[in-house]
């Protein structure tokens, strides 16, 4: 194995023993005897179990920040983006729990905050500047604006982390759903809500 391949797949042994006992409750042998390797082998790649950890983390976040960047960066009416927004997290976490189940769970040393957090408000001040036309044209102020992309990115958030135990209803009814309430309210609620980026 070169070293780029020896990495990646520490990098993937690291990121199922990680999501299933967290950072504290994995140890540097697990991980060894899992790649088939021995300690120092781990060592000389990452210098610790933390520093293995969090290439793993930055790995996902990576991730999941490309493909809800992606999501938002193509031309579409702020409904859409919200829709396309929501749809690449709920992929991500069908596509990758584990590297979900990490990112929610521990921060990593080198992030006290927290990597879902720091990617929570990356994707909110996205967020905050698609949904400015949309309220200026309203007549609501910035500050507003940037209140409610808080309460969007959250609601779609929070969701994520429900559903990826859940996994009923599937990943686009969830996300109709989720548009259905951040776009209509609960007085405008529509009973056999629609994704709007089928059209």
């Amino acid at each position: 194995m070169t070293g780029a391949q020896r990495r990646a797949q520490l990098i993937g042994v690291g990121r199922g023993l990680f999501a299933l006992r967290g950072l504290d409750g994995t140890t540097i042998e697990e991980i060894a005897g899992a790649a088939g390797v021995s300690k120092p082998v781990i060592y000389e790649h990452f210098g610790s179990k933390e520093g293995l950890y969090t290439q793993v983390v930055d790995h996902e976040f990576r991730i999941l920040l490309g493909a809800i960047n992606d999501a938002l960066s193509e031309e579409a009416k702020p409904r859409v983006l919200v829709e396309r927004a929501a749809l690449a997290l709920l992929g991500y976490i069908e596509d990758r729990t584990d590297g979900f189940r990490i990112l929610v769970r521990d921060a990593p040393p080198s992030q006290p905050e927290g990597a879902f957090s720091s990617l929570l408000s990356r994707v909110t001040a996205r967020v905050e500047h698609i949904l400015a036309d949309e309220f200026a044209r309203r007549g609501f102020s910035a500050a507003d604006g940037a209140m409610y992309a808080q309460m969007l990115v959250g609601m779609v958030a929070m969701t994520g982390q429900w559903w990826q135990d859940s996994r009923t209803p599937d990943k686009r009814e969830v996300a109709a759903h989720l548009v259905n309430l951040a776009w209509n309210g609960l007085t405008g609620l529509r009973k056999e809500p629609e994704l709007r980026s089928d059209d």
